[in-house]
């Protein structure tokens, strides 16, 4: 293909916002620089796996640009040629280059049948994808959030058909729109060959193939995270039938970390069974993949799913081979040894979510149309006499300056899902109060979870308590001097801190008691109950959540040191660090 029949707009360099435009210049559809950003220190080969890594180039920039029609063009990299050489232009592998201003190499692959596109849901950590073959028009969508629209809305801008939902595992941390894109598209749900569920599937066995066309997926049987655990490794056929060009990789491996294996304790599997059968899934199928195959796992940073998961979302198998802690060279007990170590406490709802991925249960549609009901302050306040809970989904400072009393504060500006997950019940009725538009939303984000208890919402929110003062509520927010004037005070608050013990030994406030947020409703009676209270994390937000909390309980004088440890420290008073004495 030549040049000019290529399409291509480049950032310049040193200039973000100036285009210099190669070729017959097409609308972009989309130009997602900022995921790359974090990825400059990889070389643009390991990136886009579109050019076997070289020594004669070095990487200075990477990006990424698609184009309609057909996605014809995928901008593969800029580096700079080392040492210098003339103008050229020429083809490596399948990729067109070309010399630019300043010995800039540019790399154009020409990808007109692979359509690979990663959807990341921050809230939850979450990645999914969809490929598809843009000459047979057929895709399939990989471990998908509950709510598909964009899913839907990605396959028919680019003329695709969804014919195939994978599931690498049955998840813990979400439940999954397999049901969903079924019964919207009639796509055939695929899961491991070990898995059982109550809907019917295809199951994926090693070696197993998903065949686009120019496009094919093949299983890998990857247990150890989950008894049924797969990766996908995907083969783009323009480039080698035999080569992959990346792999899914679920929850076995992570950008840093590798899958825990202890969540499914509660369902009768043994953590240290289960370690040893993710040793033989690294060892033997993922480790001996081609270093320059794209890692592209279902989580990233801040997933319970694993304990040291990267910021990036993905990396190449040759990245995590070199840096991946859980892959060096060690004996097999060495390994389970580090594995079943040191994991994040995994919320009640993992569970929860795990047994509800493998029935047939209502789409996350049929539940809002019957969970999404406005109902007026007595009508809630109904409910909640009948034992429903309040959830008040506004920010922090709002919900500290005024609130229905007996209400619980999770915000959705943090981890909403999370620790609604880890605070609430999947059997108690919900009712929720929101900024005015949010009720959907504040909805939504609890079935992504599994959370399909909720009975409606408050109409107007928080100003039908307008003309009802009685029934509304706050709690103090202290700046940190004040806070600090208080604490030398002889009726000084307790001073608790709901943060993680590992954040606790890194700094903390002398004095204080470190009650894990997570662990606080089951350690409420270690409180005093002959003292204020004086609740703070680390910005605000888990100290809303549990002054909320000890608020139901029955605690009347409950304050927040607003902007937690951060806060403190900014105005110069001392932290000091060490784990909590026993």
């Amino acid at each position: 293909m030549d040049l000019k029949h290529v399409a291509v707009r480049l950032m310049k360099p040193g200039n973000d916002d100036e285009l210099v435009s190669f070729g017959d210049e097409v609308k972009p559809v989309d130009s997602p620089r900022k995921h790359f950003e974090p990825h400059i220190r990889c070389t643009f080969k390991s990136l886009f796996g579109s050019v076997r890594p070289r020594r004669d180039l070095r990487s200075n920039h990477t990006d990424r640009a698609q184009f309609e029609p057909g996605r014809r063009a995928v901008l593969c990299g800029i580096a700079h040629l080392v040492p210098p050489f003339p103008p050229m232009a020429g083809r490596l592998s399948n990729d067109i280059f070309v010399t630019g201003p300043d010995n800039r190499l540019i790399i154009i692959n020409v990808t007109a049948n692979m359509v690979f596109e990663q959807f990341y849901l921050g809230c939850l950590a979450h990645a999914s994808y969809l490929i598809g073959d843009g000459e047979s028009h057929r895709a399939v969508v990989v471990d998908p959030q509950r709510d598909v629209e964009q899913y839907l809305s990605f396959a028919e801008q680019h003329d695709l058909r969804i014919e195939y939902v994978v599931l690498t595992h049955l998840h813990a941390d979400f439940l999954a729109g397999h049901l969903e894109l079924r019964d919207r598209t009639g796509a055939v749900i695929c899961l491991g060959a070990e898995a059982k569920a109550e809907y019917p599937f295809k199951g994926l066995a090693d070696g197993d193939s998903i065949d686009l066309g120019r496009v094919r997926l093949q299983a890998l049987a990857t247990p150890g995270h989950t008894p049924e655990s797969i990766s996908l490794l995907v083969f783009d056929r323009d480039r080698s039938d035999t080569h992959p060009h990346a792999v899914l990789t679920g929850d076995t491996l992570f950008v840093g970390d590798v899958g825990r294996p202890d969540l499914r304790v509660a369902l009768g599997w043994s953590a240290t069974s289960l370690a040893n059968r993710l040793y033989d899934s690294l060892q033997t199928k993922l480790l001996p993949l081609p270093d320059d195959s794209l890692v592209y796992p279902a989580h990233g940073a801040g997933s319970l799913c694993g304990k040291a998961l990267g910021n990036e979302m993905f990396s190449t198998i040759g990245e995590q081979r070199r840096w991946n802690y859980a892959l060096q060279p060690m004996t097999r007990d060495a390994f389970v040894d580090l594995v079943t170590a040191d994991q994040p406490d995994a919320p009640a709802y993992f569970t929860h979510d795990a047994v509800l991925n493998a029935k047939e249960r209502p789409t996350l549609e049929e539940s809002l149309a019957t969970g999404l009901t406005p109902l007026t302050l007595d009508q809630l306040l109904e409910r909640q006499r009948e034992g429903a809970l309040i959830l008040d989904t506004r920010e922090p400072a709002d919900f500290a300056a005024a609130h229905l009393a007996g209400s619980q504060n999770i915000g959705l500006g943090g981890q909403y899902a999370t620790w609604a997950g880890t605070i609430l019940s999947p059997q108690r009725p919900i009712v929720i109060i929101a900024e005015p538009g949010r009720e959907q939303e504040s909805a939504i984000r609890l079935g992504r979870i599994g959370f399909d208890n909720v009975v409606g919402y408050l109409q107007d929110g928080l100003r039908s308590l307008e003309s009802r003062p009685d029934l509304t509520a706050s709690i103090e927010r202290l700046s940190p001097a004040i806070a600090a004037e208080r604490l030398q005070a002889q009726d000084s608050p307790q001073l608790i801190d709901v943060r993680t013990p590992r954040e606790y030994a890194e700094k903390h406030i002398r004095g204080s008691v470190n009650v894990p947020l997570n662990h606080l409703a089951d350690r409420v009676k270690e409180l005093a109950a002959d003292r204020p209270l004086l609740i703070h994390c680390a910005g605000g937000y888990r100290s809303s959540i549990a002054a909320s909390l000890l608020s139901q309980r029955g605690f009347d004088r409950v304050s927040e040191l607003a902007g937690g440890v951060a806060s403190w420290e900014t105005a110069g008073l001392p932290l000091e660090a060490g784990q909590q004495e026993r």
